[in-house]
């Protein structure tokens, strides 16, 4: 059985640091996602959504980008599209093999898992291997991270193929790769592989890149620096947006129930039963019951409440120890930043959205990723166009 956890939340500001939010550079467009150039925390890569990837060299923008992919992404041609470019991973060996991958909807609808080679630190266009390409039946929910984990494998979110509720319960059809996080060997140089501990590894109709399934939408997941666990943030429909996670060293095959469940509760007609011992509860949940419009006009929306969830990372870096062991993630739609720290029966939430405001100066903004450096060290996005480092306290 499942075993269920009970979640204790407890406010107290006064045992953590304030944290800021120090603008590292501003007037990107749609940015995504952000990291650094392996083994330079000097050279900062910044993912737009429309197939561009930015440098900041020295806490500048650079003109020339280290990718531009534009001429084969969807391009974005509405405020909440969901396509373009939305994912990239640096390979382990980056240093010997000079590879990296991204993860992208082209501009025919098709979800794509491309390796690429880079040359004098810029990303070569014209290098591109196709991985893994599939058809998306939906213009939304297409996942869209990929990380490497701590075992060398490539884990990638692939959303339940769009629509609401998922009509076609593809989430729980093993049969193909909606709903899921994969995990691929793509240590040779051309193709990929499946790991023989994949939970699935040479069954029959099933697909056997599946890690983990039952998943509506994993924007953002990570990996734990110190010891590997997954945390996984899954936006949810219309009621629950979730946190969910599985320990490092431990099999795969988890069943997280969507679209049976959201969060914690029955979903749409599944009112009994539903809560089987084949399905993994969230760690942590909270309301779907926001919404931009209240956000735009700077409507106070519950300090809980939120629309779209932004998975983070578990903070291991050096400059903000009162931070050190707690995951930090938030919402799109709010901006709202929190953290808590996973124990065995009780999670510690500390809300750190009104610090982080102060210290952009801002009274909102729409939080579309987190990011993190070789050395632990914390960025977070706004998808208007500004990236910042996290820091124990803001430098105005």
């Amino acid at each position: 059985m499942i075993k269920y956890l009970i979640l204790l939340l407890f406010h107290f500001n006064f045992l953590i640091a304030q944290i800021g939010a120090n603008l590292i550079a501003s007037g990107f467009d749609q940015p995504l996602y952000i990291t650094n150039y392996p083994n330079d925390s000097n050279m900062i890569l910044v993912v737009e959504q429309d197939g561009i990837i930015r440098i900041i060299k020295d806490m500048k923008k650079v003109d020339v980008p280290f990718l531009d992919i534009s001429d084969r992404v969807h391009q974005t041609w509405y405020p909440a599209d969901e396509r373009g470019l939305l994912g990239l991973a640096f390979d382990p060996n980056f240093e010997y093999n000079n590879n990296f991958y991204l993860n992208y909807v082209n501009q025919d609808g098709y979800t794509t898992i491309s390796r690429f080679n880079s040359k004098g630190n810029l990303g070569d266009p014209k290098s591109e291997e196709i991985l893994l390409q599939f058809e998306q039946p939906y213009m939304n929910h297409n996942g869209g991270f990929l990380e490497f984990g701590p075992d060398g494998y490539l884990y990638i979110s692939i959303g339940d193929g769009g629509s609401a509720g998922d009509p076609e319960k593809r989430a729980q059809d093993l049969s193909n790769l909606f709903g899921t996080i994969i995990r691929i060997d793509v240590s040779k140089d051309v193709g990929y592989s499946i790991p023989e501990d994949n939970p699935f590894y040479n069954k029959n109709h099933i697909k056997n890149e599946i890690w983990h399934y039952g998943l509506r939408n994993v924007w953002r997941f990570s990996f734990d620096k110190k010891n590997g666990d997954l945390y996984m943030g899954d936006v949810g429909q219309n009621q629950w947006e979730e946190i969910d996670y599985h320990q490092n060293n431990t099999p795969g095959g988890l069943n997280f129930g969507w679209n049976i469940l959201e969060g914690n509760h029955c979903y749409g007609d599944n009112n009994i039963n539903c809560n089987s011992e084949d399905t993994v509860l969230p760690i942590f949940e909270y309301p779907n019951d926001a919404n931009y419009a209240k956000t735009i006009v700077g409507w106070d929306q519950q300090d809980m409440h939120g629309c779209s969830v932004t998975g983070g990372y578990v903070y291991r870096g050096k400059n903000i120890p009162e931070l050190y062991g707690r995951y930090i993630f938030g919402d799109y739609c709010t901006g709202k930043v929190w953290s808590f720290i996973k124990g065995e029966e009780a999670i510690s939430l500390i809300d750190h959205t009104k610090e982080l405001l102060n210290s952009m100066n801002k009274s909102e903004f729409y939080l579309s990723s987190f990011g993190e450096d070789e050395n632990g060290e914390l960025y977070l996005i706004d998808y208007s166009g500004d990236v910042y480092s996290i820091s124990k306290e803001n430098k105005k």
